[in-house]
């Protein structure tokens, strides 16, 4: 599972141009999974997301959380992060979890979001979306489950 997290002024998502869901501050979550990725693992890394300190204090240091700053989080499912391109010019998705179970992981990892206390918005799964954000900082992390767990 890798999840790409944006710290964010402000997020948005439209589907056929128009706004499914927006946030003011938080953050945009892309979410890719992989064929070994599990219920487990979506669960350690929800937690992991929900521990994480990347908003700064009074003192300008990265010390206060996502519930700290009453933020809020946009998920948005995105196989393309498991795309690979050492071969040739296009990206092959071989690697990216197929459809009905992605959808169900990232079903049960917004679930578990929620259950930590944090408000969720969500784009389409499956759907062409417009993702339209603003950075703050920036400060853009990757979350990769085989580098935490292996």
């Amino acid at each position: 599972m890798k999840v790409v997290i944006q710290v964010v002024k402000e997020g948005s998502v439209k589907v056929e141009g128009k706004l499914l869901n927006e946030i003011a501050k938080g953050y945009v979550l892309l979410v890719g999974f992989k064929p070994s990725d599990n219920e487990e693992i979506t669960g350690k890394i929800a937690s992991k997301i929900a521990k994480l300190r990347l908003f700064e204090d009074e003192n300008g240091k990265t010390n206060l959380s996502l519930k700290d700053v009453n933020g809020e989080i946009l998920s948005i499912s995105q196989f393309t992060l498991y795309g690979d391109v050492r071969k040739g010019n296009r990206p092959s998705f071989i690697n990216s979890l197929e459809g009905s179970k992605s959808s169900e992981l990232y079903d049960l990892f917004n679930s578990e979001l929620e259950k930590l206390g944090f408000k969720v918005k969500r784009g389409q799964f499956g759907a062409k979306m417009d993702i339209k954000l603003i950075n703050e900082g920036p400060f853009t992390l990757i979350i990769d489950s085989e580098e935490l767990y292996g």
